[in-house]
């Protein structure tokens, strides 16, 4: 008689749990007395009264869903509003709505590449844009994080038509910024384009939060696409693709996130577009953003991070999960980065920086990192927050 076919799930299950690495939902109740460094809503906006406003509006106007697809009856006008001003505002000339920052980087990814083409991919890339290069059907390399050299002789070798380089803009784990200058330069010069996840560059990093792309000033270039999350900076859900007007169209004909799954709820679309005015008419939050992030990487003894993302290495695992539950204990939710979200030996807390935060709650965080910090840095234990 054969086995059951789940069978294996509770071998794999101990060997997990040996590891230190099980997962668990731990479901957060509105209201509760913790100070959140975990969450990405990096200008506060997600509780912002304009904002929730904006998704109100919606709601009572276009209902609870889009109803459909974008290309059946889940395209609304506030959908076009928010795809024009997001353009606008990050200096692109056209935008597309998706429903997760995860499905736009899929869409993107994969309509743009395919069979006979090659991807260069960096190897910190964010698991969206991993996942993307294996559904594409591309030749995908992946090079070292920020090796620009490693890129160039990547392009310069191969023997497909099309190319494509990839990565973050800012690092979602460590908080640092991409070579994207350097990368651009590189990608020019062999015919290569460029494809940026601005998902912790939008808000934070550029002119006014406009991202690292204005940064560098690449915003607009004919051979630069961008990705957004709506769901970070912007404190709502889903996500966007930022680039010339021949990719979007491109997109609407071929990407197959965006085809077959049902546009973003209405209340999203305004929650966004309203985070999105806020955001254009109050830049000094990016500011604000950074100058937080300084603050917590004193209070944990790393360098200041050119991003909102705060990391502490502490190797293993399950020193690394108990130093986040100390902090929880005390008041203060911090993230834990295990593998296979960062690799073997540097599991981590990880403390994302608000524009939001007071001065007294960076005394609470101050007070509580103190107190956990010390226990947990031991011989084996690397503390980093990567700068530029």
């Amino acid at each position: 008689m054969r086995e059951h076919p789940l069978n294996w799930l509770s071998g794999h299950a101990r060997q997990r749990r040996a590891a230190g690495l099980r997962r668990e939902l731990r479901p957060r109740s509105a209201g509760e007395p913790v100070l959140d460094l975990a969450g990405n809503d990096y200008l506060g906006l997600a509780t912002d009264p304009r904002v929730i406003e904006g998704g109100l509006a919606a709601l009572r106007e276009w209902g609870a869903g889009s109803t459909g697809s974008r290309l059946v009856t889940g395209s609304t006008t506030l959908h076009a509003e928010l795809e024009t001003e997001l353009a606008a505002f990050c200096g692109y000339p056209g935008g597309l709505v998706f429903s997760s920052g995860y499905l736009a980087n899929l869409g993107v990814v994969t309509a743009l590449s395919g069979p006979g083409s090659l991807i260069v991919s960096d190897g910190a890339n964010h698991a969206s844009l991993i996942d993307a290069c294996r559904l594409s059907r591309a030749r995908v390399q992946v090079v070292a994080h920020n090796d620009v050299l490693s890129v160039d002789e990547a392009l310069a070798a191969r023997t497909e038509r099309r190319a494509m380089v990839l990565t973050d803009s800012v690092g979602s784990v460590d908080g640092d910024h991409a070579a994207l200058a350097a990368l651009h330069q590189v990608a020019r010069a062999r015919g290569a384009l460029l494809v940026v996840d601005e998902a912790h560059g939008l808000g934070v990093c550029g002119p006014g939060g406009r991202g690292l792309l204005a940064e560098a000033g690449l915003a607009g270039a004919d051979d630069v696409v961008a990705t957004v999350t709506l769901s970070k900076a912007l404190g709502g859900q889903g996500g966007a693709v930022l680039g010339p007007t021949a990719v979007i169209e491109h997109l609407v004909d071929t990407a197959r996130g965006f085809i077959f799954d049902t546009g973003l709820a209405p209340a999203s679309v305004g929650t966004a577009l309203a985070a999105l005015r806020v955001l254009a008419a109050e830049p000094e939050r990016a500011d604000a953003v950074l100058a937080a992030a300084a603050a917590i990487a004193e209070a944990a003894g790393v360098p200041a991070p050119a991003s909102a993302v705060v990391s502490v290495v502490l190797g293993d695992p399950e020193v690394a999960y108990a130093a986040a539950g100390d902090c929880l204990a005390r008041g203060l939710r911090v993230g834990c980065f295990r593998p296979p979200s960062v690799p073997e030996g540097t599991s981590r807390l990880r403390l994302t920086a608000r524009a939001t935060l007071t001065p007294e709650e960076l005394d609470r965080v101050r007070a509580v990192l103190a107190e956990v910090l010390p226990g947990v840095r031991g011989p084996g234990a690397s503390i980093v927050a990567p700068v530029g």
